[in-house]
């Protein structure tokens, strides 16, 4: 044999041997599943090997379903760790044993709101259907949302319906839902990171669509306003759709007609004069209409600038989304983009019930269409578009003669 094919040799039965000495780590440190272990830099130095055979053993202890990858965050214990002999990397991994169906589903929500009150009355009718019973969970924040997914997990729960908390990335305990292979759908919110069962509304073709009805409606001068992105998919994907429309119309996008709000607007105090918005509409004048991210800025929004005697629609047309309750009651009912609450909730449910009976397709993701209600909110400019462009060829005719008679 070749000295090249003996340190080959050496080099694969070395992995097996670091392989094993990291499950030796796990016992004797009493890791539990979705626990860390070791890196490889960590393994490279406690073994004296290279990163390379660190890389090989963990990588080993992947396929045997020991532990589990994720990019930038490290190596963790999976829920299969199984004891065994000196053989147990040649061991088939044993599948979960199966949980008795309790016929019970949680609905986690951030908050209640007339939103998501419509997405608990449709879910719960769609459950129904499928003789499922509905429990509801209204989380504080994202500490109080891993708590109640931790619980729901230990109790046995069928499967869970999760409308998340905006954050940058999803949390362990959403984390284990995906490699427990816990039956569970997000709702309104994707995580890029890593894929899942989502179904939310087009937000993008939502606020595209909104800003071609004001491009018709004769507006060119359009503003947008919004409460803080925070990292949350829907919001990010309404302003997109508002930026596309205006390039895909020709019509400049300009930094001083876009505002972020500093603070989130008090829903108590919608009728009251909102200095933020106040200010927004007082700085840009040639504003002819504002395109809001939620029903909740446009109220506010509405109410400032009546406040400050700015006729609306003639002065300044008017926007939301998401068609709340209260759109369609303020002094100048909204136009606004509504969500369909009932399609959500039943492809959610549709969705989930795949999951729970062991449906092997690949994740899904189930976009869900919006449109626009038009109400009393925008006045339609396009025939003063008409007129100016008539007065230009009027003008620019004039002088042509006029160029012509000297």
């Amino acid at each position: 044999m070749s000295s090249e094919s003996t340190s080959k040799k050496e080099k694969q039965q070395l992995y097996l041997q670091v392989a094993e000495k990291v499950l030796e780590i796990i016992e004797t440190r009493g890791l539990q599943a979705h626990d860390p272990v070791p890196s490889e830099g960590e393994l490279a130095k406690l073994f004296g090997v290279s990163r390379m055979t660190s890389k090989l053993a963990l990588e080993q202890l992947v396929e045997q379903g020991v532990v589990y990858r994720l990019p930038r965050r490290g190596t963790f214990l999976s829920g299969n760790r199984y004891e065994g002999s000196s053989e147990r990397l040649q061991e088939p991994v044993q599948p979960a044993v199966e949980k008795k169906v309790n016929q019970q589903v949680a609905l986690i929500i951030p908050h209640m709101s007339d939103y998501t009150s419509r997405i608990i009355s449709a879910v719960e009718h769609e459950l129904r259907k499928h003789q499922f019973e509905l429990i509801l969970k209204i989380s504080s924040d994202q500490d109080d949302q891993d708590r109640c997914l931790q619980e729901l997990v230990a109790a046995g729960i069928s499967g869970i319906i999760l409308f998340p908390w905006g954050s940058r990335t999803c949390s362990d305990q959403v984390l284990r839902l995906k490699m427990e292979q816990i039956p569970s759908v997000i709702i309104d919110r994707i995580f890029r990171e890593i894929p899942f069962d989502c179904v939310y509304h087009d937000h993008f073709q939502g606020s595209y669509e909104m800003a071609q009805y004001l491009i018709a409606k004769g507006h060119r001068d359009i503003g947008y306003s919004s409460n803080i992105i925070e990292n949350i998919t829907s919001r990010e994907e309404r302003y997109q759709g508002y930026i596309q429309a205006l390039l895909d119309h020709g019509i400049p996008v300009k930094s001083e007609y876009i505002h972020f709000r500093t603070e989130r607007c008090e829903p108590g105090r919608f009728h009251e004069y909102d200095a933020e918005q106040g200010e927004f509409i007082r700085s840009n004048p040639q504003m002819t209409a504002i395109m809001c991210a939620d029903d909740q800025v446009a109220i506010s929004t509405l109410f400032s600038a009546l406040h400050m005697n700015i006729s609306v629609p003639e002065k300044l047309s008017i926007v939301g989304f998401s068609n709340t309750y209260l759109s369609a009651l303020t002094p100048i009912p909204l136009t606004t983009v509504r969500q369909d609450t009932d399609r959500l909730a039943a492809a959610a449910v549709d969705l989930l019930m795949k999951r729970i009976n062991h449906s092997k397709e690949q994740h899904l993701t189930v976009k869900i269409k919006t449109n626009i209600v038009e109400r009393k909110s925008v006045f339609d400019r396009s025939h003063l578009l008409s007129l100016d462009k008539e007065r230009a060829r009027d003008v620019e005719n004039d002088e042509s003669v006029g160029n012509g008679g000297a």
